[in-house]
């Protein structure tokens, strides 16, 4: 009875102290899952902070606007306040509007800024056609005489700059020279045109 009974005050004891070891080894276990759950959670809010960044970086590269050259070596911010430098009147800050649709149509906005000069006096004061017609050109046609008319300035400005595409750009007519005979009949139109693009170029 005595042996048997030492017997089973062992096995008690052995199983507490099992017990006692697996509660030890859930509590490490346990501690190592928090710690490592921590780890987990602060290194991916740490690359989620860095993606977030990276993300913001592109966004910010794919919306920034690169400022290129254009024309002339300028860039199309500074060829618009040198042709704005040349403006008066009511075309008063629509460089940005003929330099950036010239452009688009293959026209030299130099040509196009001093052929409008020329043929409306805008350098100072813009003529009764430019102010009724929002004709900048001289265009001829209906609807302010014999001479064209347009809605708007903006509209007058596009259509003025696609006449010169279409009459004579797309023929290969690309300077004042070469124009001459087929816009104007004074042989000297295009010395005149050409000094103001020298005047536009020095300001």
């Amino acid at each position: 009875m005595k042996a048997k009974r030492i017997l089973l005050e062992a096995i008690s004891i052995a199983v507490v102290m099992i017990l006692d070891v697996c509660l030890i080894n859930s509590n490490i276990i346990e501690k190592e899952y928090k710690v490592n759950k921590t780890k987990s959670t602060a290194n991916y809010i740490e690359n989620s902070e860095i993606k977030e960044l990276i993300n913001t970086e592109n966004i910010y590269t794919k919306e920034e606007i690169i400022d290129e050259v254009v024309y002339d070596g300028l860039t199309l911010n500074e060829l618009t306040e040198k042709l704005n430098k040349a403006l008066s009147s009511n075309v008063a800050g629509k460089g940005e509007l003929i330099a950036s649709y010239s452009l688009e149509k293959g026209v030299d906005p130099y040509l196009a800024t001093a052929i409008m000069l020329h043929e409306t006096g805008c350098k100072w004061g813009c003529s009764y056609l430019v102010r009724e017609c929002n004709n900048v050109g001289g265009q001829k046609g209906s609807g302010c005489g014999s001479y064209k008319s347009y809605n708007t300035l903006d509209e007058g400005i596009k259509g003025f700059i696609d006449n010169i595409y279409n009459k004579y750009v797309s023929y290969g007519l690309l300077t004042a020279e070469q124009m001459n005979p087929k816009y104007a009949e004074d042989p000297n139109w295009a010395k005149a045109v050409n000094k103001y693009i020298q005047n536009i170029k020095a300001l």
